[in-house]
């Protein structure tokens, strides 16, 4: 078992533990996974880049990261191979050669 299936595993025994998952949508793990990205991005309101407290970024940052995990979950979905995917994808749309250095979107290099 990989380390990803097997945090995975452990996130859904502590969900069905307390009979959860019947709230576990799709829907609802979306909107729950937007909810605590926000909650993330409001450490950093009104803050330096980097001057987020660092126990409430790891703390919201488990939670985007347990729901887009349950989310991957519900539809069998392989999170390493997702990511892989989508960096091949990445590649050909941000070559280094043009991409490097800029925040330009792929459609402006």
């Amino acid at each position: 078992m990989s380390d990803i299936q097997e945090l995975i595993a452990k996130i859904r025994a502590f969900r069905d533990a307390r009979d959860w998952e019947q709230f576990h949508n799709s829907k609802d793990l979306a909107v729950a996974l937007s909810i605590e990205a926000s909650e993330l991005l409001e450490l950093f309101l009104w803050k330096g880049n980097e001057d987020a407290n660092l126990d409430k970024l790891k703390n919201e940052l488990a939670d985007v990261l347990m729901y887009a995990l349950l989310l991957a979950d519900k539809h069998g979905l392989d999170v390493k191979q997702i990511v892989v995917d989508k960096m091949k994808l990445n590649n050909e749309k941000y070559p280094v050669e043009k991409a490097k250095g800029t925040a330009k979107k792929y459609d402006e290099l």
